[in-house]
């Protein structure tokens, strides 16, 4: 088993519950050693030391030391030190002197070369010490009884003894060093022990299981025991390779921190050990200006970043707590005891501190900043999905207040249970891709080609039917699935359109994206890479974004669409006069198209109000150099009105209904070219675009 303390070389503070262990562990292990030695015949050690036999077995259980095996890569785990085999073996032939003496000597070696420190070197001398005692006690009860000068060979009806002195020997080394592990990571001893027992018990099975074989070749042909590394080698690169695997599957490639799948875990663990009076605390990151080094450096230096915020992150916590990367620059931290909410203000103070320390990477110095949401248990939320749910709204306060650091509060949060219930069945939706984009023409109003299609998100549930995207998308936006939805959404209308334009259809695609999206740098990236992988140039897609962006803090925002603008791909901004936008916000915001919102639209052929909203709104989006966009156009007559007030383009049931992408497929081969033209025909029921 490796030492608990692996993490750490400064040693446990004086004083401390781990302190007072390690302390206690190391002076009764040593009493021990010191007893074995003092047991020990000097004569006839040096006697024994003349064999060739003593120097075999010194060097396998020595190199035996240096490198566990390992069998899972969850930390408490550990690994196994092939040493033990042989360490086992000398104690069954040579008895307890020479095992814990040969011990002692490998364990200083290893820590020697790994450069342990001293506290780690002398515990782990003491509780394999103790192991190997507890087995010579067992043996001792048989009458088995070894010395140099009496070598012992087990027989056939040996069996029970050498069992039961493994067993000794693997249940005092498991009880010590989950002891330690548990005080060193303020975990339940007894989680532990079920985290190490299962993996570590095979293993060792399998090595006190061969060390009676080692014995006896020990006596009958001491040349042939170097042949026992053969299988230890085997089992030593099956197992790397398994645990290579495992912690591929529960870990990030670049940084090494533990991935969604293994927070998940390790957040249930917490949640099952939480005691009453304490409280686990979630924490996620979003670092805010991660897209200037990407943008200046290119992403290998973003990569070298966000490994160096891993590093520093992972050394501004406490032992037991876990550090994860979620994706992107997002991480998350686990505390799997906490004491307050202004314990974890602290803890989140101490992480935004540690990583604004300047960054200098290729001799350049960059300021990097994080947003931190906080969110406890049981405070806050019962479980994994609702704790992080909570401190994604958390964090996104923080960003959008600009405080750095927010606890979730519930007045600001308008989930409910249903909701919640909801948001977790979205995340599912998506990720098994029960999702569909359905496709609404944009027809010139002037000319009646197609300019465009517009893709609405249209959920069916499995279990309650239909979904509105007015349900499910204000939902996604107040949560961490926000990120995830757009890319999805993306990727789908790429696809089409990659499938469309290759086929002669070229019809721009427009994608409604959230105001939130637009926080996310990794937005302008994603679009590049796929427009690249689809071979598109940037005009087959446009984004939509609803006018809340104008009267907010576009400080956050306009990184995002100033590259999106480089980029080249056109910004639309969506429902237009229903908020309270400045001209001067307008004309400052690169946007290439304005969409009147449809309840304008609808009513201008009865009101002289809206009539005049939607005429005054057209001239200023035509004398700002802009193309304006009708939406709900459902009758032949606000068409007209609309045609006449110089509006460039309409949208709604009155051209077509949004259809899926079959449908809409063959919606366009039908209308799609220049000299199409739609002929309006008004629908005998009339619905209401989405």
């Amino acid at each position: 088993m490796t030492d608990p303390t692996d993490t750490r070389d400064t040693g446990p503070r004086v004083g401390t519950p781990l302190w007072a262990f390690l302390a206690g562990i190391t002076v009764i292990g040593f009493t021990a050693l010191v007893v074995a030695m003092l047991r020990l015949d000097a004569a006839e050690l040096v006697e024994l030391a003349r064999t060739s036999l003593f120097w075999v077995l010194a060097v396998l259980v020595i190199l035996g030391e240096l490198r566990p095996v390992m069998v899972s890569s969850a930390a408490p785990v550990g690994g196994t030190y092939p040493s033990t085999m042989f360490t086992f073996a000398v104690l069954l032939h040579f008895g307890l002197s020479v095992a814990v003496l040969m011990q002692a000597v490998a364990v200083t070696m290893n820590g020697v070369v790994t450069r342990k420190s001293w506290h780690r070197i002398m515990f782990n001398i003491a509780q394999s010490t103790l192991a190997l005692t507890a087995a010579a006690v067992m043996l001792g009860m048989f009458g088995i009884v070894p010395t140099p000068a009496v070598p012992w060979v087990p027989g056939g009806g040996d069996l029970l003894a050498i069992g039961l002195a493994g067993i000794a020997y693997f249940a005092t080394r498991a009880t010590l060093v989950c002891g330690a592990v548990a005080l060193h990571e303020r975990r339940s001893i007894t989680r532990v022990l079920k985290a190490t027992v299962g993996p570590q018990s095979l293993v060792y099975a399998g090595l006190l299981g061969l060390a009676p074989l080692v014995v006896v070749v020990m006596d009958h042909s001491p040349g042939l025991v170097p042949l026992f590394v053969a299988p230890l080698l085997a089992v030593y690169f099956t197992a790397t390779l398994s645990m290579r695997r495992d912690h591929q599957a529960m870990h990030d490639e670049l940084t090494g921190l533990p991935n969604r799948k293994l927070l998940i875990v390790s957040t249930e663990e917490a949640l099952a050990e939480a005691r009453q009076d304490e409280r686990v605390g979630l924490f996620l990151l979003d670092l805010d200006r991660f897209k200037e080094v990407n943008d200046t450096m290119g992403h290998p230096v973003g990569d070298r970043l966000l490994q160096m915020v891993a590093h520093r992150l992972t050394h501004s916590v406490r032992p037991g707590d876990v550090v994860a990367r979620l994706g992107g620059d997002e991480f998350a931290v686990l505390l799997p005891s906490i004491r307050d909410t202004h314990a974890a203000r602290e803890v989140a103070a101490r992480l935004r501190a540690a990583l604004t320390e300047p960054v200098r990477l290729e001799g350049m110095t960059f300021d990097v900043d994080a947003s931190v949401g906080i969110a406890l248990y049981p405070d806050h939320a019962p479980d994994f999905e609702l704790l992080l749910q909570r401190a994604d709204v958390a964090m996104y306060l923080a960003k959008e207040a600009r405080t750095g650091v927010e606890l979730y509060q519930p007045d600001k949060d308008r989930n409910s249970p249903e909701r919640l219930n909801l948001l977790g069945d979205l995340r599912r939706a998506i990720d098994n891709h029960e999702l569909r984009l359905h496709y609404q023409p944009k027809v010139s109003l002037g000319t009646g080609a197609v300019q465009g299609m517009e893709a609405l998100l249209r959920w069916h549930h499995p279990t309650h039917g239909p979904i509105a995207p007015s349900e499910f998308v204000p939902l996604a936006e107040q949560s961490y699935l926000m990120r995830q939805l757009t890319a999805y959404v993306i990727e789908a209308a790429l696809e089409q359109a990659a499938h469309w334009w290759h086929t002669g259809l070229r019809a721009q695609i427009s994608v409604n994206i959230s105001a939130r999206d637009l926080l996310d740098s990794a937005l302008p990236e994603q679009l590049e890479v796929g427009l690249a992988k689809y071979g598109l140039p940037p005009a087959a897609i446009q984004l939509e974004v609803t006018e809340r962006i104008l009267t907010g803090d576009q400080a956050y925002t306009q990184e995002t669409i100033k590259a999106l603008s480089t980029l080249g791909v056109p910004l639309a901004l969506d429902d237009f006069g229903t908020g309270y936008s400045s001209l001067i916000r307008l004309q400052g915001l690169a946007v290439s198209e304005v969409k009147i919102d449809a309840s304008f639209v609808r009513r201008i052929a009865e009101s002289e109000g809206d009539d005049r909203i939607v005429r005054s709104i057209v001239d200023l989006v035509r004398s700002l150099g802009l193309r304006s966009v009708a939406e709900g156009v459902e009758s032949d007559e606000v068409a007209m009105r609309l045609a006449e007030m110089g509006c460039d383009m309409g949208q709604g049931w009155l051209f077509g209904q949004p259809m899926p992408a079959t449908e809409a497929t063959t919606w366009l081969r039908d209308h799609f070219g220049t000299d199409a033209k739609i002929e309006y025909e008004y629908p005998a029921e009339v619905g209401r675009s989405a």
